[in-house]
């Protein structure tokens, strides 16, 4: 992939490391989506009902990675 858009592997790299967020970066995310959803419609699961949804999701991405 880095040949084919004219890169390094060491300048690819150093460009998808740009792109993706640190773990405070996708909570701080969350945070701002599940309060503007709960703004917006009164969205708030509770702390289990986070849990289960959570273990749902994790569920359906190990399907799909064929685990």
């Amino acid at each position: 992939m880095a040949a084919a858009e004219g890169l390094s592997l060491r300048g690819y790299l150093a460009r998808l490391a740009q792109t993706l967020l640190t773990p405070a970066e996708r909570a701080e995310r969350a945070e701002r989506a599940r309060a503007a959803l709960e703004e917006w419609n009164g969205y708030a699961p509770t702390p289990a009902e986070q849990d289960d949804l959570d273990h749902e999701l994790d569920r359906r991405l190990a399907q799909v990675a064929g685990r």
